[in-house]
């Protein structure tokens, strides 16, 4: 009797499983996303460093091998550098962390009269507390894409 129930519930679980009239193409319910949107990401670095390390060309990599297909309006690249050293010395080296990420997704293909820069230093690496803010040792991009007509 037992074996007669699990057989009649895997036959009715089956039964589920067939095909609905008019639905036998997933394209009609299914929409590819386009990767041509708005996209962030953030390319990190060494402490007191601006070259770009392996893992960061593959994120500059990956990001401009989704985005080939699109159209490049702009991107912001924004260079940061965590609250350790000299105010001058930390607001140099995130305009150079921003310079590296940009001539690298230059090198990518992206057209470089869209691209902002901008380098915040130190400003904002430390809570009202005075702890230090973990993960400061980056730039963060902001990609602008869309479909191209």
């Amino acid at each position: 009797m037992k074996r007669f129930v699990v057989i009649a519930a895997g036959a009715a679980v089956l039964a589920g499983c067939g095909w609905t009239p008019g639905m036998r193409d997933r394209s009609a319910v299914v929409a590819e996303v386009s990767p041509c949107v708005t996209k962030r990401f953030d390319v990190y670095f060494a402490e007191n460093e601006a070259r770009l390390t392996n893992a960061a060309l593959q994120a500059i990599g990956l990001t401009a091998t989704q985005l080939q297909s699109c159209d490049i309006r702009r991107v912001q690249v924004v260079g940061l550098a965590s609250a350790t050293g000299d105010v001058a010395a930390n607001l140099s080296l995130s305009e150079r962390r921003a310079i590296a990420v940009a001539e690298a997704l230059v090198a990518a293909g992206w057209p470089s009269p869209a691209f902002e820069l901008g380098a915040v230093g130190d400003a904002g690496a430390t809570t009202a507390a005075g702890a230090n803010e973990p993960l400061r040792r980056r730039t963060e991009v902001v990609v602008e894409a869309s479909p191209r007509s």
